[in-house]
């Protein structure tokens, strides 16, 4: 059965708690209105994970998809960064309402372009998937190429972190 996809802000003193363990951890950037720090949530090894989406590049055209990196139609509508996928529970997450009703022209055509990669992610959820655990189960048993891996965060021990920071709110 196929997971649908959703695409979801984290909060922002979660992520600074992560990074206070894990350097690779992005910066939350929620101040940022237009275009705030957004990803897409799944599954990886019954853990929901977060991985961050990037709005579209005129070099992501020209990129080509890695396991921890893939362009989202072509690098048309952006791409997705596995490598720095974090590990949530549900009180870190921030739902987006993609169907909100703005009078801010680029809010909406930052909210469409939300729609459109959630589409497109949501066809090749399967896809998405496979590469997330590929990459997740050869970051654990350190099987991942070193250049990639050394640009991946610490899946586990974010996940230890997690559980945590979560035990204590």
């Amino acid at each position: 059965m196929k997971e649908k996809l959703f695409i979801v802000q984290l909060d922002e003193k979660y992520c600074d708690y992560l990074r206070e363990f894990d350097n690779k951890v992005p910066y939350n950037f929620a101040k940022k209105k237009i275009r705030p720090f957004v990803g897409v949530l799944f599954t990886v090894n019954k853990f929901k994970y977060f991985a961050p989406l990037s709005s579209p590049k005129p070099k992501h055209i020209k990129m080509i998809s890695k396991m921890d990196f893939l362009k989202i139609d072509g690098g048309k509508l952006g791409a997705i960064n596995f490598n720095n996928m974090l590990p949530v529970m549900d009180n870190n997450i921030i739902y987006i309402d993609l169907n909100a009703e703005s009078d801010n022209n680029n809010e909406r055509q930052y909210l469409n372009l939300l729609k459109k990669q959630l589409s497109w992610l949501n066809r090749y959820s399967k896809n998405l998937h496979e590469k997330a655990k590929k990459l997740y189960d050869k970051y654990i048993d350190g099987t991942l190429n070193p250049a990639i891996a050394e640009r991946c965060c610490n899946f586990k021990l974010l996940e230890k972190k997690c559980k945590e920071y979560n035990r204590k709110k």
